[in-house]
């Protein structure tokens, strides 16, 4: 028995002393990524409650508090919309608190970078904190989140807008006939890429034998949208560069699929599905790691694009300090690269984390909506389907206006 509990004090320190270990090595060059892993752990965690927690939670008195008790999936969702909350929160709360940082001298900065001990556990205790608050408070979160995913919808559409544009501009720069053929040969790719898609949509989505107006509908939709996007960009009034058309068409095209895709399994037109009703543990934790890498992805290039409120600067420098003491022109230099201004917006890029946890527990529950067998699915229902449709839409809307608004408004810089 001694000899059991020196084992288990042995254990507890080693684990303190790696945590402490792994938290101290995060640097100002990776602060970024650490926020990104403690969201993607957020997720997993989400996902894991998603599964385990609904039989402990229909023993909490203030959650299951009904005359009847609900069925499993609704302690299944009302488990990850807790966990979003709690994280919603953390970033929420960092958001604020770093508005108006403009250079490392600021001692916000630091906090930004470091501290990560303290925020694991001010994280957790959100979370936790979270399951003793009255259902009440958490259906009004649910009703808001279906807003803010819409937003960080939008936030991606104005990222990937702003990477295609950059990208052409960047390639037509170079003024050589090998980038004038490099973009040619990757906008051919994708428009071929484009219409044999939309071939494909058509045989999984629309097939013979059954009424799939709606499907047809999305598919026919998107292709004129194509040509639009074509037709604009080749206008003389407009001059634009075949590149981020073909690109936007192929997203738009994707878009379509996914949000097909998304239908349930059980209806007649989602050809994907038809022979296949099982959901198994692969294909969940396939969906979840393509919403983990979508999110992350534009959360990090929102914090950190031109385009969404960051300031100008200069790579940042490490903030190791060395174990000599530094002389005057060490300690200027220093001081000079405190005085930097920062990479970019820290205030917008928690917000970014903070939509992105509304927008993950909509994919994770189905937006709140998903019956049956489409709740044990990652981003399945109707209502995934009219966001993805509408996502489409609004980026072709976009793409179309940042082609003629310089025309339109020729004294405005765009």
């Amino acid at each position: 028995m001694w000899a059991a509990s020196c084992l288990a004090s042995c254990c507890a320190g080693c684990a303190c002393d790696a945590c402490r270990t792994v938290v101290s090595g995060i640097s100002r060059r990776s602060a970024r990524i650490a926020y990104c892993g403690l969201f993607a752990l957020s997720l997993v965690v989400s996902w894991i409650l998603r599964e385990v927690a609904a039989p402990l939670m229909e023993k909490i008195p203030w959650i299951n508090h009904f005359h009847q008790t609900p069925d499993r999936e609704w302690f299944e969702t009302d488990a990850v919309l807790r966990v979003s909350l709690g994280n919603f929160l953390f970033f929420t709360i960092l958001a604020i608190f770093m508005i108006g940082v403009k250079n490392q001298k600021d001692s916000r900065d630091s906090l930004h970078h470091g501290g990560w001990m303290m925020k694991i556990i001010c994280w957790c205790i959100l979370v936790i904190l979270m399951f003793f608050l009255p259902n009440g408070i958490i259906s009004f979160y649910e009703a808001t989140s279906k807003f803010g995913s819409g937003l960080f919808l939008l936030v991606q559409v104005v990222l990937l807008l702003d990477f295609i544009h950059g990208w052409n501009e960047k390639w037509v720069g170079y003024d050589e006939q090998f980038w004038y053929i490099a973009l040619l040969v990757v906008s051919l790719i994708c428009y071929v890429a484009t219409f044999s898609f939309s071939g494909l949509l058509f045989y999984l989505f629309a097939p013979s034998g059954h009424d799939c107006g709606l499907n047809t509908f999305f598919i026919v939709m998107t292709l004129i949208l194509v040509f639009v996007f074509a037709i604009i960009t080749l206008h003389p009034s407009v001059s634009g560069s075949i590149l981020p058309s073909s690109v936007i068409s192929l997203y738009c095209m994707y878009l379509c699929y996914s949000g097909l895709a998304s239908e349930p399994r059980d209806y007649e037109c989602n050809g994907l599905h038809r022979h296949s009703k099982a959901v198994s543990t692969s294909s969940l934790a396939i969906g979840l790691l393509t919403t983990v890498l979508s999110v992350v992805y534009s959360a990090v290039r929102a914090g950190s694009s031109t385009t969404l409120l960051s300031p100008p600067s200069s790579p940042r420098a490490g903030s190791g300090k060395p174990l000599l003491p530094l002389d005057k022109a060490d300690e200027e230099h220093e001081e000079k690269e405190k005085s930097k201004p920062v990479t970019y917006s820290y205030s917008f890029f928690h917000l970014i984390f903070s939509l992105a946890s509304m927008y993950s527990a909509m994919l994770l529950t189905g937006w709140s909506t998903s019956v049956g067998e489409s709740g044990k699915l990652v981003d399945v229902g109707w209502p995934s389907v009219w966001v993805r449709i509408v996502t489409g839409w609004a980026t072709a809307a976009l793409f179309i206006w940042s082609l003629v608004a310089p025309i339109i408004f020729p004294d405005r810089e765009f």
